[in-house]
């Protein structure tokens, strides 16, 4: 059997984009995917759909580059601490800008994103 420790060694040390290649690895080497599961309960028997909770986290992804590369660059820079090669393979890779954002968050790193001609996503 692996060694657990020495494994989560190794993932401390790994950037958010060496991470993420490793998720997408793990993916379709066992054909599961790392979305959360979503519980799903019983609700009132009378028909009538429950309110929907207002969501208070995000995560914000970019979808679209768009002209600016090097300026997207450097708004993915503004919200995280990767370098610039790191941002650099963010960008392309069209990854997640930033987990876990609250609303106010993820609509500043939007409206970064439009000034800079990215198409930036808060799922």
């Amino acid at each position: 059997m692996a060694d657990i420790q020495k494994i989560l060694e190794e993932v401390k040390g790994m950037t958010i984009v060496e991470l993420n290649d490793l998720v997408k690895a793990l993916e379709e080497e066992f054909g599961v995917s790392a979305a959360a599961a979503v519980a799903v309960s019983a609700g009132p028997a009378t028909g009538a759909a429950p309110a929907a909770e207002e969501k208070t986290e995000f995560k914000v992804s970019i979808k679209e580059i768009g002209d600016k590369k090097i300026e997207v660059i450097k708004a993915v820079r503004e919200f995280t601490s990767l370098g610039l090669g790191e941002a650099k393979a963010l960008v392309e890779s069209l990854g997640v800008i930033k987990e876990n954002a609250t609303k106010e968050e993820a609509d500043k790193i939007i409206a970064r994103f439009k000034e800079a001609g990215a198409t930036v996503v808060a799922e």
